[in-house]
């Protein structure tokens, strides 16, 4: 991913100099369990330790690459240049390539979990503060973009953290089905190395052994993974979406916080633009970009092919790195969003009473008239407002069959604001205890 969406934690996570190091802790263990085995020598597993505090040389390793063709073996090359060839000789007995490279990647996969896991943290304390900051803010909710009925602001930014909610426990689900290694030798079956091995690798390094694998490790556990990341992609659309439309200059409900020295356009100076969220929306793109090559992984040539190899070159560094920075980027617009309760009070009135509609008919149904006749008297009575700009309440007050059912105070009291708002502490509590 290019430096413009990238965070240096999760960026260090995909770098060659960790992947290598990766590599060269999995060989290390599985050597020492070898020797407690006596399989090999101790000696040559204690001297592979050798590179431990060692920076691998990476132009070395991709020019012996460049002959090999061959990745693991140009690092197990100059793996021996550093520690010496007869000390090397017993690194990687028994294993097979994927049973590095596919343990790696999932060591990988989990720590970018665990930073992604951290981003929702903070985009979940961001929605629940502005929540409770706003949770008796009133202002008019929207159906097909039109205007429905009162909610609060608490309440949308209270829907937003129980999204997120779900989506941390579906994070932590993926996490624990990532970590997984395999260290089972050619197509799996642990022929030429003990299964003991696998496990005391697997414990060394926080993973837990693969049940069952072929030469790899199977791949709905990674489709599983990046589905789930892009899930999280979508919800954080739905947040900026959100935000976008309340930003519109015909609404204004809220905007991005517009920094002392900032502009909005090369052309127009008087632009304040939502250019976060905007960004947000095409990098939710990008990530739910890497779910349908994450699938069609899963299914792949008897116990070993590579046809998922460059697809998780790809997808795994660009799909953790874009999420990672989308997430900090939504908890920094929520953190500093601008709210104008005046605006949301202003739009839910710019009708002048008609989102009150349902409290009107529901009441004349109790009074004895039908539902058919109760909502022909309550919308055309509505049309009015939509067509003339007509007070609703007004209209209703003037119309002789809706005050044969309901008195003057009774129609006054469906206007009564409070009743919207009445189960938000309800609300709260079931999102958040």
């Amino acid at each position: 991913m290019i430096p413009r969406y990238s965070r240096p934690d999760m960026v260090a996570i995909w770098e060659p100099q960790t992947r290598f190091r990766i590599w060269f802790e999995i060989e290390a263990h599985a050597c020492d369990a070898q020797a407690a085995l006596g399989v090999i020598p101790k000696a040559n597993a204690e001297a592979v330790w050798k590179a431990r505090d060692v920076t691998f040389d990476v132009a070395r390793i991709d020019e012996i690459e460049a002959v090999t063709k061959h990745d693991v073996i140009a690092f197990l090359t100059h793996l021996a240049e550093i520690i010496g060839n007869d000390e090397a000789r017993f690194v990687h007995q028994g294993m097979t390539s994927s049973d590095v490279l596919d343990t790696t990647l999932n060591i990988q996969l989990a720590r970018a979990a665990d930073l992604l896991l951290a981003g929702l943290d903070r985009v979940l304390a961001a929605l629940k503060a502005r929540a409770f900051e706003h949770k008796d803010t009133v202002r008019i909710g929207r159906s097909h973009g039109i205007h429905a009925e009162p909610t609060t602001m608490g309440l949308t930014f209270a829907r937003f953290y129980a999204e997120m909610a779900r989506n941390r426990a579906r994070l932590v689900n993926a996490r624990a089905e990532i970590a997984t290694g395999a260290i089972s030798g050619a197509v799996g079956t642990f022929a030429n190395i003990d299964p003991r091995v696998e496990e005391h690798v697997c414990a060394q390094l926080g993973l837990i052994p693969e049940p069952i694998s072929t030469q790899v490790i199977p791949r709905d556990r990674h489709a599983m993974f990046f589905a789930t990341l892009g899930v999280i992609a979508s919800s954080i659309e739905n947040i900026a979406i959100e935000i976008r439309h309340m930003q519109r200059t015909e609404v204004l409900e809220a905007e991005e916080f517009f920094s002392p020295g900032q502009k909005g356009s090369s052309a127009m100076p008087h632009k304040r633009n939502p250019v976060l969220t905007e960004n947000l929306t095409g990098l939710a793109r990008l990530v739910r970009m890497s779910v349908t090559p994450a699938l069609e992984n899963v299914a792949l040539w008897h116990e070993r092919d590579i046809s998922h190899s460059s697809v998780e070159r790809a997808i795994g560094p660009d799909t953790t790195i874009t999420l990672d920075f989308a997430l900090h980027r939504l908890a920094g617009v929520v953190e500093k969003l601008v709210i104008y309760p005046e605006n949301m009070l202003k739009n839910m009135n710019k009708f002048k009473g008609l989102v009150m509609s349902q409290r009107v008919l529901l009441a004349l149904t109790q009074a004895g008239v039908s539902r058919e006749d109760s909502y022909r008297l309550v919308q055309r009575n509505a049309m009015k407002v939509w067509e003339k700009g007509a007070d609703f309440k007004t209209e209703l007050l003037a119309d002789p069959e809706v005050t044969a059912a309901l008195s003057p105070a009774e129609i006054e009291e469906k206007f009564d604001l409070g009743y919207h708002t009445k189960h938000v502490d309800t609300i709260f509590a079931r999102v958040f205890g």
